[in-house]
């Protein structure tokens, strides 16, 4: 398999570390190999909160700049931040009202590179649907709605039944399906 780089960031208590974990365990039952760190801000809630996700043959758990196909923003200024990590044509999910993503004085930096780039409120979805904690879900269900990336969003789904903790795994369930609903709907 060739080597799939992923960064997820967001803040402290977002839940970036649990929506990596999704990713790498999805992985790992799928046989591929699996190299991460998470590097930023996690004793702090609401600091800022990187994690990197090497999948196939890597020699190193940290994404080089410009070297990420995936980038998967749980804050929309964290996106902001950590946009350099991605490559060349890569994919950008972000948590962000689609009407106004990107700044204006980002879109050109974003068509230079040929960066893909799909919007949820995923917070509002999570509210929205009674699980405020959860917009990790809702960002990964929209995510697993374009079949990018190594896994298949069943593989993903499967995945989060299997390690969510029992009392959340409903409510897990129930975000990561709307959302990924939402994603079916708005794929162009």
């Amino acid at each position: 398999m060739e080597t799939v780089n992923f960064v997820l960031c967001g803040l402290g208590g977002q839940g970036v570390l649990f929506m990596t974990k999704i990713l790498a365990e999805t992985a790992l039952s799928k046989g591929i190999k699996v190299m991460g760190a998470e590097t930023h801000g996690m004793a702090q809630r609401g600091g800022s909160v990187i994690s990197h996700l090497r999948l196939g043959e890597v020699q190193s758990s940290l994404v080089r700049s410009g070297t990420a196909h995936f980038l998967l923003a749980l804050d929309e200024n964290e996106a902001y931040r950590y946009l350099p990590f991605l490559g060349r044509k890569g994919r950008l999910y972000v948590n962000a009202d689609p009407g106004l993503f990107p700044r204006q004085e980002v879109r050109p930096y974003i068509k230079d590179k040929g960066i893909t780039y799909h919007c949820l409120p995923a917070t509002k979805e999570a509210v929205d649907l009674g699980a405020p904690m959860s917009s990790n879900l809702a960002l990964a269900g929209f995510f697993s709605a374009f079949d990018e990336g190594p896994f298949s969003s069943g593989e993903i789904r499967e995945t989060i039944e299997r390690i969510s903790p029992s009392r959340f795994r409903d409510f897990n369930l129930k975000v990561f399906d709307a959302c990924h609903a939402i994603g079916r709907e708005n794929m162009p």
